[in-house]
């Protein structure tokens, strides 16, 4: 097998070979041709299908994120968007245009806002999730159950592997698509999963509430 050579440098400096072969070269393309085919085909194309509205893929992500668990306060969804406060409310204002959130005042704290997915933003993500789950049907009833469970541990040790080898830390994630799950371990690589925050911030906020 043909290898080629490159030389790269390591943190102190020192040059190393790095041996880069057909099979490294295979997997680096086919795994930049898979995250762009669910980006493309599993995202932003259905998203087009089961809705008009010019929603961005992140703006999309914030609604499914909202509606698939729970209510937020809206002054804290800037810091898990990764942006800055004046950029989160212009991406809550335009869901709320669109109809798909709701801001309501928050029971416990006047001063606070909270954030809830719309009846009409709910019945978006539901299209959105029915129609992803009949797109992937014809694809997944090419493997075996086996075949399926192998591929999603693979995929799963390889991309905490990837990055592990990251700098860690918080802030905006996304990984998952606001597919949110308990003790999430790339959210446990990266300093914890935004979401979780908002959530264990939000339940102190209700327990020192209810003592007041």
């Amino acid at each position: 097998m043909t290898r080629a050579k490159r030389t790269a440098a390591n943190g102190q400096g020192n040059p190393v070979q790095v041996q880069v072969t057909r099979r490294h070269r295979h997997l680096v393309r086919f795994t930049h041709i898979f995250s762009s085919a669910v980006r493309e085909l599993l995202e932003v194309r259905l998203i087009g299908e089961v809705t008009r509205a010019p929603l961005s893929l992140s703006q999309f992500h914030l609604l499914k994120a909202v509606a698939m668990n729970g209510y937020f306060y809206s002054g804290e969804l800037a810091s898990f968007l990764g942006v800055s406060a004046p950029a989160g409310t212009k991406t809550i204002d335009k869901l709320e245009r669109l109809g798909f959130v709701v801001r309501m005042p928050s029971q416990c704290d006047r001063r606070a806002t909270m954030l809830a997915a719309s009846a009409k933003g709910r019945r978006l993500v539901e299209r959105y999730e029915k129609r992803k789950a009949l797109s992937l049907l014809p694809v997944m009833e090419r493997f075996s159950a086996d075949e399926l469970r192998t591929f999603a541990r693979l995929l799963e040790r390889f991309t905490l592997s990837l990055i592990e080898l990251q700098e860690s830390g918080s802030g905006l994630c996304l990984y998952c698509a606001a597919y949110c799950i308990k003790k999430c371990p790339v959210g446990r690589m990266r300093g914890g999963c935004p979401f979780e925050k908002l959530h264990e911030a939000q339940s102190k906020r209700s327990s020192a509430d209810a003592f007041v």
